[in-house]
This record gives C-alpha cells, sequence and structure tokens, in this order.
C-alpha cells in the first residue's frame, strides 16, 4: 500500500512544521540555516554510526593453518635402538644446544670467528633486510588507508579582465584582481566491507613471510659457510696427508736407488718409485685449487674482496657434535622456510576478502573548508571563511563478469599456496631424514674405515720388510703404498662428509629458530 502526502500541505512547510521552523519574520534565515546544520548533524551521526556498525565487517575467509602430512617421529631416530650412535638426540624440553649461535656447538673458535662476520656483512642478507623494510613500509601505507586524508593548497592568483570583457556591475573593465585562497580538504573512505583491512592483514602478512625469508637467508648463509669452512679444513688434512705420503714415497725412492747402486735392485724399481713420488706431488699441487676456491667462496660470505682475505692452513681435527633433532611437529616451528610459506597462505587468504569487496559500493566522506579573500589582510577573518561537506558513493553496474573472476583468481592463487606450503613441509622432512641417514650411515662407515687403514699400513709394513729381504719386488711395496694412501683419503673425505651431513641436519632442523620470533607485522 503506498501512502502520499495531503493535498494542499506544501512538502517544506511540513517540513518545517515538523521541525518547528518558524517560516515567517526576521528569524526565518537563521532558523533555515539551523534547520540545515541540524540535518548535517543527523547526517553526520547516521554515517559514522554506520561505520563503526560495518567496522567487523569482512568478506575473507576465516583462516586456518593448512594441514600438512607428518609423522610422529623421524624413521632415522626411531630405527636406531640397537645401533649405538651419538650424531643425534630427541631433544629435551631443557636442551638449549641448537639456540642462538648454533654453529658453536661445533667448538672451532675460527668458525665462530667467521659466523659473526655473516650477520654483519653478507650482502644477501642486507639484500633481504632491505626487502623486509619495504614489505612493512607496504603495511604502513596500506593501514594510512583506514584514517582520512587531510590536504592544504594555499594559492595566490593574480588575473586581469579584458576592457572588451564581459562587464559586472561591481567592477570596470579593464581592472587587475589578486584572489588569496587557503583551503583545507579532507577526504575519507569509509571500510565498511573490510576491503582495506584486508589488504592491510594480507601486507602484514606478507611482511611476516619476507621476515621468515631473512631469517631462511642468514641460516642458509651461515650453513653454507660452515660447509665451506669444514671442506676447507678437509683439503687442509689432505694437504697433510699428501706431504707425509710424498715424504714416504722420497723415502721409498731413496732406498730403492741404495738397492740399484748396489745391484739389488733394478732400475725398474728406481722408475716406479720416481713415477710414484711425481704423480703424488703433482696430486699435492692440485689440491691448491679447491682450497683456494674455498677460501675466496669463504670471503664472498662474509663480505670481504677475495683478493685481501686468507685463512691459515690447519687440518680438520673437529668430530660431528650429537645434535638435538626433536619431533617432526616441531619442525612446522622450527623452519623458517616453513614459517614463510604458512604467512603467504594466510595472505592470500586475506586478498580473496579484497577481492570480494569489490562488489559492494565505496563510501566517501568529503570536506573543504578554509579563507579566501581578495586582500591578505582580510584573508583570514571569519567573514572570508568559506565550507562544504559531502559525501559520494561509487558502485560498478557492469563489468562482463571481471570482479567474480578476480575472486577465482585469488581464490586459485590460495590453493596454490596451500600446496606450496605443504611441498615444503615434505621436503623439510625429507632433508632430515636424508641427513639423518647420511650421519647414520657415515658413523658405521668411518668406524669400517678406520679397521681398512690399521689392515693397510700392517700391509705396507709387511711389504716393506719383504722387499728388504729381497723376497718380493718393489711393485708389491708400491701397491702396499697405493692401498694405504687410498684408505688415508677416503677417511679423510669420510669425515668431511660427516661434518658436512652436521651442518646440513642443523640447517635443515631450522637452526634453532622459532616461528614465535616473527615480528607482529
Amino acid at each position: 500500500m503506498t501512502r502520499s502526502r495531503p493535498e494542499g500541505i506544501d512538502y517544506a512547510e511540513s517540513v518545517a512544521h515538523n521541525t518547528r521552523l518558524p517560516t515567517s519574520g526576521g528569524n526565518k534565515t537563521a532558523a533555515t540555516r539551523r534547520f540545515a546544520r541540524d540535518r548535517f548533524t543527523r547526517l553526520a551521526v547516521f554515517l559514522v554510526v554506520s561505520a563503526a556498525l560495518f567496522t567487523g565487517c569482512s568478506f575473507a575467509p576465516k583462516y586456518t593453518r593448512p594441514q600438512a602430512a607428518s609423522a610422529e617421529a623421524f624413521k632415522e631416530i626411531t630405527g636406531q635402538t640397537n645401533q649405538a650412535t651419538n650424531e643425534w638426540k630427541v631433544a629435551q624440553p631443557m636442551d638449549d644446544v641448537m639456540r642462538g649461535s648454533w654453529w658453536e656447538v661445533f667448538g672451532d673458535p675460527q668458525l665462530n670467528a667467521l659466523e659473526e662476520q655473516v650477520n654483519i656483512s653478507n650482502q644477501n642478507i642486507a639484500a633481504a633486510f632491505a626487502s623486509l623494510l619495504s614489505a612493512r613500509a607496504l603495511v604502513k601505507e596500506a593501514r594510512a588507508q583506514l584514517f582520512p586524508m587531510l590536504t592544504a593548497a594555499p594559492a595566490l592568483t593574480r588575473s586581469r579582465q579584458g576592457a572588451l570583457g564581459r562587464q559586472s556591475n561591481f567592477s570596470p573593465s579593464g581592472s587587475t584582481f589578486t584572489d588569496y585562497s587557503l583551503p583545507f580538504d579532507a577526504t575519507w573512505q569509509l571500510d565498511l566491507w573490510g576491503r582495506i583491512r584486508n589488504t592491510v592483514n594480507a601486507n602484514k602478512s606478507e611482511a611476516q613471510a619476507t621476515a621468515a625469508d631473512l631469517e631462511n637467508t642468514r641460516l642458509t648463509a651461515h650453513a653454507d659457510l660452515a660447509v665451506d669452512y669444514f671442506e676447507l679444513r678437509a683439503q687442509d688434512a689432505l694437504q697433510q696427508l699428501y706431504y707425509a705420503t710424498v715424504t714416504a714415497y722420497q723415502e721409498s725412492l731413496a732406498l730403492t736407488k741404495v738397492r740399484f747402486q748396489t745391484g739389488i735392485a733394478s732400475d725398474q724399481d728406481v722408475a716406479q718409485a720416481e713415477t710414484q713420488l711425481e704423480t703424488a706431488q703433482a696430486q699435492l699441487t692440485n689440491l691448491g685449487i679447491l682450497r683456494a676456491q674455498l677460501e675466496h667462496a669463504i670471503a664472498v660470505l662474509i663480505g670481504q674482496p677475495a683478493s685481501t682475505f686468507s685463512i691459515k692452513a690447519e687440518p680438520l681435527k673437529v668430530n660431528p657434535p650429537p645434535i638435538p633433532a626433536g619431533v617432526p611437529s616441531q619442525l612446522l616451528e622450527r623452519r623458517p622456510d616453513i614459517a614463510a610459506a604458512e604467512r603467504r597462505v594466510a595472505e592470500a587468504n586475506a586478498q580473496i576478502g579484497v577481492a570480494k569487496g569489490a562488489f559492494y559500493p565505496t563510501v566517501t566522506l568529503s570536506a573543504s573548508a578554509g579563507f579566501q579573500s581578495s586582500s591578505a589582510t582580510s584573508l583570514l577573518k571569519w567573514s572570508s571563511r568559506f565550507w562544504s561537506v559531502g559525501s559520494g558513493l561509487s558502485q560498478t553496474i557492469f563489468d562482463a563478469g571481471l570482479r567474480k573472476a578476480a575472486v577465482e583468481q585469488f581464490r586459485a592463487a590460495h590453493e596454490r599456496t596451500v600446496a606450496l606450503y605443504r611441498q615444503t613441509v615434505l621436503t623439510a622432512f625429507g632433508q632430515v631424514e636424508d641427513n639423518l641417514a647420511s650421519l647414520r650411515i657415515l658413523s658405521q662407515q668411518v668406524q669400517q674405515q678406520e679397521s681398512a687403514v690399521q689392515s693397510a699400513e700392517r700391509y705396507l709394513a709387511l711389504a716393506t720388510d719383504r722387499y728388504k729381504l729381497g723376497i718380493d719386488s718393489f711393485l708389491n711395496v708400491i701397491t702396499a703404498q697405493t692401498i694405504l694412501f687410498s684408505n688415508r683419503q677416503i677417511l679423510v673425505n669420510l669425515h668431511t662428509q660427516q661434518m658436512t651431513a652436521s651442518v646440513r641436519l642443523v640447517e635443515a632442523l631450522g637452526g634453532g629458530w622459532k616461528a614465535s620470533q616473527l615480528p607482529p607485522g
């Protein structure tokens, strides 16, 4: 049923009557102003209350961390109940070995000194930190949109009206005018549908992901430095082994020459001894290439020119320490790359809310006030004031499915980040198991190889004695020396692999980092 206004009653009069607005007399103008002011006040109150009611409105799906496949324990730990090893252990609540400067667990002062320089001078870390600052600035930029924007545009205009131009009743043609203005404008876009707030949340999640990226970059740099350092020390150990081998070969050559001069040995034995010595010397020289490259790599990691950096030679002496592995569920909190992947899932979730908010109208409040006068002396007088207020609403009526496609795009992007998060978790579990398996197998292999070295030493001693007695030829001695040298070389390489696997296990476990260290955004 439709109701209409009563006939014969003017609508303005009805409004005036309902608001007790006088319609005659000297107070009519003042009353009209009060009525307009009251209507503006009611409108402003209505908009503020509406904004407060809709502040909690958000179209982003409720966020929950995606589920990822996990296990109760690492297979390489639970499967070793019958095997003695000290390469790892289950982390205990009071275990603080993996916190802070995790490289100190290896007990190498030279390594500790180099690692401290990584945080200061590594340029990859510096670049990642700059990316974090940029991401935080984007959060501030998005959050600023929640508040009104106030601008000022003072102006002074000097103009002249032409003599043939249109003349007014107040100024003659050909006059020159000066206009002074001091306006202030304010605009405020109400976040009724959570578009701005979801943008802020998305940027906060990205900033947290960038912070985790920084920690992952730092962890990788520290781990790479430790690996390069232990490999360099392994080259020093190999050089020490080669020096000892070359010395032994020189002694064998000298003995063979004496036996040749006395007619006991042949010139063929001398040639074999010389060949063996020269080959070992050439291999010793070749070791300098990899050592130099590792030294240069360390210089880059600590932010120093390779031309001015050097490390004194010292053989590898440290042994792999026990590493607290914990349980698989803790890995989700200890790996910065997992934390970064999870934060980007939250970011994609918030972006869905931003896309959905585009389906609803945008409400903008605006106000302008200031002073304007043709004289600088009267610019700030109350009579020179001006003001205006208003509001605007914009709504897309037809976009051929553009907004719907945007929502579908962000939903697909969310599913992609979920898949990447789960893949990151699976990769992390695989890396931990890989290094646990490496340490387990290497621990057994080192013991076996040490026995092989002892047997090779005994074989060389017997072959040398039989050669001195003239029972066997020098070829048997060369064979025994080669076997011993090869086994010692293998043992050094196994120790290097142990140290590398220990470092990579620490890296795979997150280096003692915790997701709770992420900044709030």
